[in-house]
């Protein structure tokens, strides 16, 4: 399986199909947001809706206080949260996660995975591509063509659509450092602009104080506590024709579209505008597609399932997932958590115990149970994953405005969360030593876990992209991890 990778010409012929935009009254960003759209897509589809959603934790899940408790450790190693049992014998996980310890017989953990690097930007990039080396001009500041791409870039591009749809999407956000710092791993890299994901911008606010988590119910600062950000909203930027552009209009504006379609046939009868083509065609139909429009409106759901998933950003996020999911879109990757949430330096557990795993817990166990109720699960594979664990040791570090304790980045271990997709409920692969520091059995690798994603959506392994000299790369650079399925 291979897709093609032209580059794009800003030529006339591309200047009249952009006035073709203009006259629909569709914003480029709308057309930036469906370019994934853009690759070929006569394959044949499985029988099956296959689907996966990555919930990505930016800032790193310390694996103490999460899936690889110590209870055995010493007191700044075992920290300040009591295992409890989960339905599996055996199996014990953080306190905090109650609602997930009741539902272990659908998921399992890996508590091996392990990459060499302690700092965000690079671990956020081995996350989102699911490869360990970095590429060469790799710059931790920003992206670049060179980075690897992203996982939902690989899917858009190996993947057909359905239903119109994306095969990737991202919301509610893309990462960006509260300094304006666009972490790199995000996007099409090597792939090139045009197999950047969708990205849903839903979480809407903008903030310099450093405030973070699921809003608006349990968002807060790392040393203060409780904080909100003023005039909050969730809400997925509407698809739909400007209010002043009615149906019968519309349509004749698709008529005189025909007309310059011709024209620019006429100025260059071998120009090849396949892909702008087919981006328009399908901005068009998203446009009119009701079913997109209730797929991105969370708020339409009833009543009782917005308060299963909670009324916040971690919440509603898992909710479009499902809906997306269900609407057709292959792989939807959440980023859970603005500006690296996660990444409890300081006043860790409060922070843990208060804001960020109980809307966590109870979002994703809502998402199991929807998915299940719907007959989704078994053809849904969840992961969740940051971009590294933390220490072993917990530490106040110089400087730490609430003088409170936390866990550093730690490359050498985390745990990774799979549910649905066939996964063998209640098992553990892998193990840490006493201190949770280091993988001491079936150390896995982000190439690993990539693999699963890919396997789980039915990828054969010796799928391939190519580049715009049409040299092929592989999808898959590593093992599906075993025993897992």
């Amino acid at each position: 399986m291979t897709i093609p990778a032209h580059p794009l010409r800003f030529d006339r012929r591309v200047a009249i199909s952009a006035g073709s935009i203009g006259l629909l009254q569709l914003g480029m960003n709308h057309v930036a947001g469906l370019r994934a759209m853009a690759a070929e897509s006569a394959q044949t589809l499985p029988a099956k809706h296959k689907a996966v959603i990555y919930i990505f934790l930016s800032g790193g899940l310390g694996q103490h206080d999460s899936f690889d408790p110590k209870p055995d450790a010493p007191d700044n190693v075992r920290g300040e949260f009591a295992p409890i049992a989960t339905r599996t014998p055996g199996l014990q996980i953080c306190e905090h996660l109650p609602m997930l310890a009741a539902r272990s017989e659908h998921w399992a953990v890996v508590r091996s995975l392990t990459h060499p690097y302690n700092e965000h930007s690079v671990g956020h990039h081995v996350m989102l591509t699911g490869r360990t080396e970095t590429p060469p001009g790799f710059d931790s500041n920003k992206p670049t063509p060179h980075d690897y791409p992203s996982l939902p870039s690989v899917i858009s591009g190996v993947v057909p659509p359905r239903n119109n749809l994306p095969p990737a999407a991202v919301l509610p956000e893309k990462l960006v450092h509260v300094t304006g710092r666009t972490i790199p791993g995000q996007f099409g890299g090597q792939m090139g602009w045009k197999y950047d994901p969708w990205f849903i911008e839903a979480s809407r606010f903008k903030d310099t104080k450093y405030i973070h988590g699921a809003f608006p119910e349990f968002g807060f600062q790392r040393w203060e506590g409780a904080a909100n950000p003023p005039n909050y909203v969730f809400e997925a930027p509407r698809l739909e024709l400007p209010h002043e552009v009615l149906h019968d209009r519309f349509s004749s504006r698709l008529d005189l579209l025909k007309t310059l379609d011709g024209q620019r046939r006429a100025l260059d009868a071998a120009g090849n505008l396949g892909e702008f083509d087919l981006a328009r065609q399908s901005a068009v139909s998203l446009l009119t597609n009701g079913g997109v429009h209730r797929a991105l409106d969370v708020h339409a759901a009833p009543s009782e399932v917005q308060e299963k998933y909670g009324r916040n950003s971690f919440g509603w996020s898992l909710l479009m997932a499902r809906q997306l999911i269900e609407a057709g879109v292959s792989l939807v990757q959440i980023n859970l958590g603005n500006d690296e949430s996660w990444d409890t330096h300081e006043k860790a557990f409060p922070n843990l115990k208060n804001y960020l795993l109980p809307p966590t817990d109870r979002a994703i166990s809502a998402l199991i149970d929807d998915l299940e109720a719907r007959g989704m699960l078994d053809d849904t594979l969840i992961v969740m994953a940051g971009e590294f664990g933390r220490t072993p040791k917990i530490f106040t570090f110089t400087g730490a405005i609430s003088k409170l304790p936390g866990r550093d980045h730690w490359g050498a271990a985390q745990s990774v969360f799979f549910a649905g997709g066939g996964v063998r409920g209640g098992t553990v692969i892998g193990a840490t030593d006493k201190l949770g520091g280091y993988p001491i059995a079936d150390a896995q690798r982000p190439e690993n876990m990539a693999a699963t994603i890919y396997q789980a959506l039915g990828l054969p392994r010796t799928v391939v992209w190519k580049d715009r000299l049409d040299r092929p790369h592989h999808v898959y650079h590593g093992e599906p991890i075993a025993g897992l399925v």
